[in-house]
């Protein structure tokens, strides 16, 4: 199982993630990971860590599709991938509602279908084989809308890119997963328990694997969920961080029609908690929320305590179809520990 690092989306404080970050690649960590919702951006963060990195992998996790167009971030790929010798991993997300139309002031629009164009129209780019056209749902290129200039042609990358650049996306509902498994490289989960694979992941992969043809199976397809760990021995203080996330996540990661990650956890029988987590963290009562965060869930999705602890814990994740574990952790020994059990 490889491992990945996860450096987080609303920092970041260079100098400790750099720390961090230098010691998962001396240690043999395949990636680090950064996102963005409404600060820092992805591209900035990931070209300064490729100046300081020669070996490890730089993951964007994820690139807001609303915000760029494809033909901008088949760019920003090319260049940051030919800078960094062919070290960029491309990461793609729709994000929500409320931050694509609340932030970058454009329609959310439908996440599915722009997937599957966003990602086709990448894949062309980079491939190279001819000049880009397009006539999509959520797509045309060239522009021909009524305020088009008329002026718009088909062009071709100056920049020769990379054709087999991977390509993952941020899905974690059914259909997300099937597309991914369909259409991309990889798939990054923010996270999920081993114990889910059998009944809801396994089946959706498997599908999407199905309609590509080709062969294409978890043999050749990248399982990559986001784990967090806090090493250490007090139980409860290293729960803390992860069931102060999950209510965050759970309980205010969206508006209250429309909160992903609250429709996701109902799959695995936290109905209740997912309606409860909402009304706290929505009312204002983020204590409260978090402090309803049981024990078990974050043992399910999460590493924490004492290395033995963890080490146990780990064998659930070995025995899953998980490919690599993206860890979420700014603990220099946690990286020390992971690296020793697993690399």
């Amino acid at each position: 199982m490889r491992l990945g690092l996860v450096s987080g989306y609303s920092g970041p404080k260079m100098n400790e993630t750099m720390e961090v970050i230098l010691e998962a690649e001396r240690l043999g960590f395949d990636s680090v990971w950064t996102g963005e919702a409404w600060g820092s951006d992805v591209v900035s963060f990931l070209a300064f860590v490729g100046a300081r990195t020669s070996t490890i992998k730089l993951g964007a996790g994820i690139l807001q599709m609303q915000a760029r167009t494809p033909a901008m971030t088949a760019m920003t790929a090319m260049t940051l991938d030919g800078l960094t010798n062919g070290r960029f991993l491309i990461g793609l997300g729709p994000s929500n509602p409320q931050v694509i139309e609340g932030w970058h002031g454009v329609a959310y629009g439908k996440p599915l279908q722009r997937y599957r164009e966003y990602i086709d129209i990448i894949r062309r780019i980079l491939v190279r084989e001819q000049k880009l056209r397009y006539d999509g749902q959520e797509y045309q290129i060239p522009y021909a809308g009524p305020d088009a200039s008329g002026l718009g042609k088909p062009l071709k990358s100056i920049l020769h890119g990379r054709p087999d650049m991977k390509i993952y996306t941020a899905s974690i509902g059914p259909k997300g997963i099937a597309l991914a498994a369909e259409l991309a490289d990889g798939l990054l989960p923010v996270w999920m328990s081993p114990d889910w694979c059998a009944d809801y992941y396994t089946p959706q992969l498997e599908a999407g694997f199905a309609r590509a043809g080709g062969g294409k199976s978890m043999r050749n397809f990248d399982l990559a969920p986001y784990v967090s760990c806090v090493l250490g021995d007090d139980l409860d203080a290293c729960r803390a961080p992860i069931k102060a996330s999950l209510a965050l996540y759970i309980g205010g990661m969206g508006a209250r029609s429309k909160n992903f990650y609250n429709s996701y956890v109902r799959n695995f029988g936290y109905e209740g908690l997912a309606g409860q987590l909402q009304d706290l963290y929505l009312s204002g009562r983020k204590a409260e929320a978090q402090a309803a965060v049981p024990d078990e869930l974050v043992d399910a999705v999460a590493l924490v305590g004492p290395k033995e602890r963890i080490a146990e814990q780990l064998s659930r994740w070995k025995a899953s179809p998980v490919t690599t574990m993206l860890i979420g952790t700014n603990q220099v020994e946690a990286l020390r520990v992971l690296a020793e059990l697993c690399l």
